[in-house]
């Protein structure tokens, strides 16, 4: 297998580019082979180029060579991140033993802080073997943990194929879900009205049990229409009737996040916090459901435009 090289050296007294050139190659996933010896795997070799250029605009010596790997330098152990990742399972170990429905606020901003992190090993993890598996597993089960504290029979994915439906057949339709709705309730009701029934109704549901046998439920265990796989209800419903746009796949991609965690798209944030503010001031379902419509379309026509 080849390897990138880059063998550097800079002027003693330059503290603060050695430094900013430390922090580069930390940046970069590169192993240390000895002092001002580096070696990066070739199809990630370009990342030397820019440090390589820094180091020689402070007046230092860079040079990068593309070779074969020598025959005793093990690659997967120079590059194992191992400690990393077995650092940050300590701290989601931490947190899982601290789940209080008092502390959700601040464990949301711990868990996703994590996600950050573990997402900027995974980038410069050249050799990834079963802790990386490990750690993204745990990282899942505990954001679904703590994303689903305070909430009642929140619904459990099941392993299984998504069928293509015609919208035709799901017109005119009694919809129903569980009351006090959160995003993904909200996001894919708002679908179902604007993109799938042409004239829906809806019910909250004060528990599952109560759904009517004529309803097509949603987001509940036993549902119709619920969790399924590694997606939310919204992702089964866009799959379920081929609605996989990109503003939709955007739109999913937020509700994924906000439901049940994983990687933070941009527009989350500002989402999170209006669709929390709504729900916080209205307890009717039904108002809080019209004006959260509002949201989505305007996220919608805003992703369209993009």
């Amino acid at each position: 297998m080849k390897i990138s090289l880059l063998i550097s050296s800079l002027p003693t007294q330059n503290t603060t580019t050695r430094m900013r050139v430390w922090r580069a190659l930390k940046a970069s996933g590169a192993a240390t082979l000895r002092d001002g010896v580096y070696v990066l795997p070739i199809a990630h070799g370009e990342k030397f180029d820019a440090i390589a250029n820094d180091v020689i605009s402070e007046q230092g010596t860079a040079y990068i060579f593309h070779t074969e790997s020598l025959s005793n330098l093990d690659l997967s152990s120079i590059f194992s991140r191992k400690e990393e990742y077995d650092a940050i399972y300590q701290k989601l170990t931490g947190l899982r033993d601290s789940l209080t429905q008092a502390e959700k606020k601040e464990l949301l901003k711990q868990v996703r802080k994590l996600r950050k992190s573990i997402d900027a090993i995974v980038k410069i993890d050249y050799y990834p073997d079963e802790t990386q598996a490990q750690v993204l597993n745990e990282l899942s089960l505990l954001e679904c943990s703590i994303a689903h504290l305070g909430e009642v029979n929140e619904p459990h994915a099941i392993q299984t194929h998504i069928q293509l439906l015609d919208k035709a057949e799901y017109q005119n339709q009694l919809w129903a879900t569980r009351k006090r709705p959160w995003i993904d309730r909200l996001a894919s009701a708002w679908l179902i009205k604007t993109l799938i029934d042409s004239k829906p109704t809806f019910m909250w549901l004060e528990t599952p049990d109560d759904c009517p046998e004529e309803a097509l439920g949603f987001d509940f265990d036993g549902a119709r229409f619920s969790h399924v796989n590694h997606w939310v209800t919204f992702e089964v419903l866009l799959h379920s009737f081929n609605l996989e746009t990109p503003a939709l796949k955007k739109i999913a991609e937020i509700v994924h996040y906000l439901d049940v965690g994983g990687i933070e798209p941009p527009e989350a944030n500002g989402i999170e916090k209006v669709i929390q503010g709504l729900r916080s001031q209205i307890n009717n379902d039904d108002q809080l459901f019209e004006l959260s419509n509002h949201i989505f379309d305007g996220l919608y026509a805003n992703l369209s435009r993009e």
